[in-house]
């Protein structure tokens, strides 16, 4: 089953009953009920929302994410349950034990699959992308020649008409950039839980401050995804990231993706990804798949 993405953007009293999340609009008294089991991600955007300890157990209890944003809306916060597999401990030790050749081509798959779905994405948009598969086919372990980052020049350069340049605390689109990749962290955090594996033990990524390294690591050839997400969110006029906007890239999670296994939603996807990387860590060799992008 697909897990469902909850937006709570109004006053609201959230708590549960009989493994229901239960809604309570602050002003109307109206109350809404959702299956917890049926969740995969509760997004808490309004600075009135108020919530019970108990429901937070219970989503927990069901690898619920829950992503708290802050006063621009912004994601600032991710609370994921401790244990999320039952075979937990042994995966824990396949991961801190991986060798630093697997992890190095680890991460030359990674970036080989985060250029070429930029490729892809535009190629949709009729644009060039020649020459960033060009540079995927020449990734070397661990992308030694930093690929990645010449590639993000070529990419940012061509996909949007005006000029732009890809910084946190830019302007549009950046701000829907930003709250895209976000929810996507969210979402692979999740995934690599579930999986039995530590999101802050990271391939790449390393920062002693990152609490999620690994999802920044598993997240990247997912990023292109919400680059064109945004690009249609542009395209049916939005400018800013008002509640549509945000309501239009949480879909993000629910776009049809193509891998291995077919098409499937993106969040199946992710599971795929993350059992892959745990399968790659216990064999100590590199199985990690990811989606395609086809436009």
């Amino acid at each position: 089953m697909i897990g469902r993405v909850i937006q709570v953007s109004s006053a609201q009293h959230l708590s549960v009953t009989n493994r229901q999340l239960r809604l309570t609009n602050k002003e109307t008294g109206e109350q809404v009920e959702r299956p917890i089991e049926d969740l995969a991600v509760l997004v808490l955007e309004h600075a009135q929302v108020t919530y019970t300890h108990v429901l937070f157990q219970e989503l927990l209890d069901q690898n619920v994410a829950v992503v708290i944003c802050d006063a621009r809306h912004m994601p600032s916060g991710l609370l994921l349950p401790l244990s999320g597999n039952t075979l937990q401990q042994e995966r824990f030790a396949a991961q801190v034990n991986a060798s630093l050749p697997l992890k190095k081509q680890l991460w030359q798959q990674t970036i080989k699959a985060k250029i070429g779905n930029q490729a892809g994405v535009l190629e949709g948009l009729d644009k060039e992308g020649q020459a960033l598969r060009f540079l995927s086919k020449q990734v070397r372990s661990g992308d030694a020649d930093n690929h990645e980052a010449q590639a993000a020049q070529r990419y940012w350069s061509q996909l949007f008409l005006h000029e732009f340049r890809r910084e946190r605390e830019g302007d549009w689109p950046n701000p829907a950039l930003n709250y895209g990749y976000a929810i996507l962290r969210a979402a692979t955090a999740r995934a690599l839980v579930a999986a039995g594996l530590l999101p802050t033990l990271g391939i790449h990524h390393h920062n002693r401050y990152n609490a999620y390294a690994l999802a920044d690591d598993i997240m990247e050839p997912y990023r292109p995804y919400v680059d064109s997400m945004v690009i249609e969110a542009m395209d049916i006029g939005h400018t800013d990231l008002d509640k549509y906007c945000r309501q239009h890239l949480l879909r993000t999670l629910h776009i049809d993706v193509v891998d291995e296994k077919g098409k499937g939603p993106l969040m199946v996807a992710l599971q795929r990804t993350a059992q892959s990387l745990c399968k790659s860590y216990q064999e100590g060799d590199c199985l990690i798949t990811y989606p395609v992008y086809e436009s």
